[in-house]
């Protein structure tokens, strides 16, 4: 990829498509990890002399609505970056690609932040329309991607900006394929991957893609009763994928071909509805009763799992071990957590989504070699070797 140290932004209007998709409550941004991230990338463009222009999506929302609006991201913007930031949008002639918008940023004295609006107000974004691309490009002299967490969708403001203005790799971007990439060639051994969350299906490339490159796989979460099911166990009213359990009988035999450790839970907290207070008890995770279901790993896996990263050089964390929102069932995702956390000289990462916010809810984020800010984005990579954004930078 191209990157900023090819970049000489002195002077120049250097359009950035950051990733400030972050969670609003009350018109108020509730989380600001994804904010403080691009700062890194805008003060060294700031520093040499660019004006910025800031794009991001937030949320799916179809045409211009107000609750999905990036003004709220403004002020914080502007706390993170010490600096006052212009917002253009706010209303249906102000969406993104608008010439309404243009005139706004042209206008605009140089050296200025400014950030637009959300780039889904724009019909043709997510089909990524060369001629939305090319009134984007309008707007700039050069384009970054700093958007990892986005670097996986063909969009117009992701992919085919960049096939009409010189385009670079902001630093963000630029880490982030660094840190996964480790992952992929000549890893560390001994190497574990941490699998959790819902579904196999969600994970089956990543799966197949790091099979022959790992020492071992701990799968935990709802996605762990696929496979046990698939072994034959009862999982009472657990959540399955029948459908998937011929899958998951392929990949415990190729597993076992290639020598590598698959290690599922052996016993669970399983109680009969996701609820704060309810009723849990401890459970084989293969004789769960009917009309109960597994929320969290028992404490003999959380315990056999920590034991087996013990020793490793490299581990890749996505996805909790249970229903860690609710505390009841959070145990065994701090036990597992804290083991990979915990280990001495081991490069760790943690791929996104409901990990990372696992890990914030926990407090113990800051103490992973890299926290990726793309569950999808960081999923893809690892599996394909390479993302739509990344292509689109290549010299």
């Amino acid at each position: 990829m191209r990157t900023l140290r090819e970049l000489n932004a002195s002077g120049k209007r250097v359009l950035v498509r950051v990733d400030f998709n972050v969670p609003l409550k009350d018109g108020v941004v509730k989380d600001e990890t994804r904010i403080a991230a691009a700062v890194p990338t805008l003060r060294q463009l700031l520093e040499q002399g660019a004006t910025l222009v800031l794009f991001s999506h937030l949320g799916r929302p179809k045409g211009f609505d107000p609750a999905s609006s990036l003004a709220p991201v403004a002020p914080v913007l502007e706390k993170h970056l010490g600096r006052p930031v212009v917002f253009v949008g706010g209303s249906p002639e102000l969406t993104p690609a608008s010439d309404a918008t243009l005139a706004r940023v042209e206008a605009t004295p140089q050296g200025s932040v400014i950030l637009l609006d959300n780039v889904r107000f724009e019909a043709g974004e997510e089909k990524n329309d060369p001629a939305l691309a090319q009134r984007y490009a309008r707007l700039g002299e050069a384009f970054v991607l700093d958007a990892f967490g986005s670097a996986h969708r063909a969009h117009a403001s992701v992919t085919g900006v960049a096939g009409f203005l010189p385009s670079y790799a902001g630093l963000l971007m630029e880490k982030e394929v660094e840190s996964l990439s480790k992952l992929l060639h000549n890893p560390e051994k001994p190497y574990w991957v941490v699998l959790g969350g819902a579904k196999v299906s969600d994970k089956i490339g990543v799966i197949e893609n790091l099979l022959s490159k790992v020492t071992g796989m701990v799968i935990g979460g709802a996605m762990a009763f696929t496979f046990i099911k698939a072994q034959g166990g009862q999982v009472g009213k657990s959540l399955v994928e029948d459908d998937r359990l011929e899958l998951a009988r392929d990949l415990m035999r190729r597993a076992e071909s290639l020598g590598v450790r698959l290690l599922l839970p052996v016993d669970v907290v399983a109680a009969q509805k996701v609820e704060a207070g309810v009723p849990t008890r401890i459970m084989p995770a293969e004789a769960i009763e009917e009309g109960w279901m597994g929320l969290d790993i028992g404490p003999e896996s959380a315990k056999r799992f920590a034991g087996a990263l013990q020793g490793a050089r490299m581990v890749f964390w996505n996805g909790p071990m249970g229903v860690f929102e609710v505390d009841d069932f959070a145990k065994g995702t701090l036990a597992v957590g804290e083991a990979i956390a915990r280990l001495e000289g081991a490069f760790t990462v943690i791929g996104g989504g409901d990990s990372v916010a696992a890990a914030n809810k926990l407090g113990m984020a800051d103490r992973f070699s890299h926290v990726s800010t793309g569950g999808g984005a960081s999923l893809e990579l690892l599996e394909l070797g390479t993302l739509p954004g990344i292509e689109a930078l290549k010299g």
